[in-house]
C-alpha cells in the first residue's frame, strides 16, 4: 500500500503535458539556433536556403552536415555551429526529459527507514 505521506505517481498524460509545455517554451531557442545555422550556410558557403536548412537541421538534430564546405571561413563557422548545436541538443533533450525522470524517480521511490530496519 502506498504511503499517504508520499506524493502520488504522476499520470502519463500529465508527464506528456509537462513535456509539451517545455517543448513550447524551448521552441524559440531551437528556432533561433536553426536560423543561425541556416544563415552561416547560406551567406558564408553560398548554399541555397533549402540546402542551408538541411545542413543546419541535421547538425541541430545530432546528425552531421550534408554538403561539403569549400571556404575556410565556412569551415570554421560550421565547426563552431556544430559544437553550439550539439550543446543546444543536449540542453533541449535534458529539459524535455526532465518530467520523465521525475516520474521514474517517483515510481521507484524507496523509504530510507524500511531499508535500515531490515539490515539490523
Amino acid at each position: 500500500m502506498p504511503d499517504p505521506a508520499l506524493p502520488p505517481i504522476p499520470h502519463p498524460w500529465v508527464v506528456a503535458r509537462h513535456m509539451a509545455l517545455r517543448a513550447w517554451t524551448l521552441l524559440p531557442l531551437a528556432l533561433g539556433t536553426l536560423a543561425l545555422g541556416m544563415s552561416i550556410y547560406h551567406w558564408v558557403e553560398e548554399l541555397p536556403w533549402p540546402d542551408s536548412f538541411l545542413n543546419a537541421a541535421m547538425l541541430l538534430g545530432g546528425m552531421g552536415p550534408v554538403n561539403q564546405l569549400h571556404t575556410t571561413a565556412g569551415k570554421w563557422l560550421a565547426g563552431g555551429y556544430a559544437i553550439f548545436a550539439g550543446l543546444v541538443f543536449i540542453v533541449l533533450a535534458g529539459i524535455m526529459l526532465g518530467p520523465v525522470v521525475h516520474a521514474v524517480l517517483h515510481r521507484f521511490h524507496l523509504e530510507g527507514g524500511a531499508r535500515s530496519s531490515d539490515t539490523t
